[in-house]
């Protein structure tokens, strides 16, 4: 398993649209390993393949939180297929976007259709902090991130904030 680099805003690959993934293969196992491995690393509960530069549709969501347990889930080519009326609002943030976090809206339940590892079709509901992390990962699956779902005033200006840093850290 492999720690790997993290895309960070404003790099234009987070807002690539990711491919299927198709056949379950040993590089598929090996990217969703390193992805675990990067997510633990961060720390996130949270990782989109796109994440670390590979536009495949692979997710990987630890929302544990007792210390020393795990629940690690992977949703391969992941989709909602129904979503609540009822909103819930998490303070969001991003392993892509670091030390940034903000208020975001999203629809309380989902019921998400996805495949695991061993490529069997699977559907779960979620609620809660897994239901956000379902859908703030497959919102980077389809180029959207966390910030898209705030005031223009406000994601401009973490734009803006992030292309300065990338700038001074590529000088």
């Amino acid at each position: 398993m492999t720690i790997r680099p993290l895309v960070i805003l404003p790099d234009a690959v987070l807002r690539r649209v990711s491919d299927p993934v198709g056949p379950i293969t040993p590089e598929i196992r090996t990217l969703v390993a390193d992805m675990f491995e990067t997510m633990y690393d961060a720390p996130g509960v949270g990782l989109a393949a796109i994440q670390v530069g590979v536009a495949k549709r692979v997710v990987t969501i630890d929302t544990s939180k007792e210390e020393g347990v795990r629940d690690a889930r992977v949703f391969i080519d992941p989709e909602i297929v129904w979503a609540s009326a009822e909103k819930r609002i998490y303070d969001e943030g991003c392993l892509s976007i670091p030390e940034y976090y903000a208020e975001v809206e999203r629809p309380d339940r989902v019921r998400v259709k996805f495949r695991d590892i061993e490529g069997a079709v699977q559907e779960i509901e979620a609620d809660g902090l897994l239901a956000t992390c379902i859908q703030h990962e497959i919102d980077h699956l389809n180029g959207v991130l966390f910030i898209d779902h705030i005031s223009k005033l406000k994601r401009d200006r973490v734009i803006k904030r992030f292309t300065k840093a990338a700038k001074r850290d590529a000088a």
